[in-house]
């Protein structure tokens, strides 16, 4: 294996991009700005330039960088083809019909392939949620285990299922897609897929802060920090731990939620450990404590006793990841190679 290789981690707001050495060093992190205009056509070009300014910059030439793993905020298929992707204007649903049957356009989310043909070199790209899942049980949280799922809680709310070290991607790229599923079929507003009663419309950020606004509704009397200034989760949990009423109700209601959920998820994959992430996560015990609560109140008796971790990469996560996802590829063609 060549001694060097790019993690990179997309995102709608900004893009980070890994150094790093195939030994599992990172050597350097940065990010640049993601440019979602004109349904985001600038963005791979964008990385590219980013990656060969980094190489001029070290002196590092293409024989030594083994290519570059990408993590991408939406459904990936094996092949590294992102079908949609709303976040970073990858949506072909916005495309006049006409324009979108023309393969070209259906071409231009063959991600995987775009990136090689502009770079020269080996790309592989995943979801961010499986590719974050492969870098905690390669250097965070969740080492020393062959199968995890990691819940990354934030604005919206992804999973990513690793299983015998590789990652489960569903036959359309869609597996492990836990914020939308329903857990409250009664809900009449809709979530921002479209369906109704989304676990994402209640333990999302913004899920917990409308659930923070319905129990100070409900208990006008009861007085409360949540009362006093801007609601939040940061602020929801730091109430909470003061033995505030109300943010611990809230903080119950959404472990109820969680632990369910979970409990469906651990029927399906039974995985070694979750691994609770992103940004919510932040507030260590005070999130976590309530979805391990109730997933252990409602468990089958043969996975009752799953480890629940935090997350320890952080942000850095997704590089991480997918860097990981790039040697195993890489590893496998060789075995392939080597049969032949």
């Amino acid at each position: 294996m060549k001694p060097y290789a790019f993690g990179v981690d997309l995102g709608g707001n900004a893009i980070k991009i890994g150094l790093f050495q195939t030994t599992g060093n990172l050597v350097e992190k940065w990010t640049i700005p993601a440019r979602l205009e004109d349904h985001g056509s600038q963005l791979l070009a964008d990385v590219v330039d980013a990656i060969r300014a980094k190489m001029a910059e070290r002196s590092l030439t293409w024989d030594v960088v083994e290519g570059v793993g990408m993590g991408v905020p939406g459904p990936v298929d094996q092949d590294g083809t992102v079908m949609r992707c709303v976040n970073l204007g990858w949506d072909i649903l916005n495309v006049p019909q006409a324009v979108r049957e023309l393969e070209p356009a259906i071409e231009k989310l063959k991600v995987a392939k775009e990136l090689q043909s502009l770079l020269n070199m080996p790309v592989e790209a995943g979801n961010d949620a499986n590719v974050a899942a492969l870098g905690e049980m390669w250097q965070g949280g969740a080492q020393w285990n062959n199968s995890a799922v990691m819940v990354t809680l934030g604005v919206g709310i992804g999973s990513g299922i690793v299983v015998d070290n590789k990652v489960f991607v569903g036959s359309t790229g869609a597996a492990g897609e836990i914020g939308h599923m329903c857990v409250n079929p009664k809900e009449t507003e809709r979530c921002t897929c479209g369906n109704y009663g989304c676990l994402e419309q209640y333990c999302s950020d913004t899920g917990l802060v409308h659930t923070a606004q319905l129990v100070l509704e409900e208990r006008p009397e009861e007085p409360s920090l949540l009362r006093d200034g801007e609601i939040t989760p940061k602020t929801i949990c730091q109430a909470a731990k003061k033995g505030d009423a109300a943010a611990s109700e809230v903080l119950d209601r959404f472990g109820q939620l969680m632990g369910q959920a979970l409990t469906a998820v651990a029927c399906t994959v039974n995985p070694q450990v979750f691994v609770i992430g992103g940004q919510m996560a932040q507030a260590g015990m005070a999130i976590l404590k309530p979805i391990e609560t109730y997933f252990r109140r409602y468990a089958f008796h043969a996975f009752r006793n799953t480890p629940f971790v935090l997350a320890e990469l952080g942000e850095d996560a997704g590089i991480y990841g997918s860097v990981r996802m790039l040697f195993d590829e890489v590893k496998l063609e060789e075995e392939e190679e080597l049969d032949l």
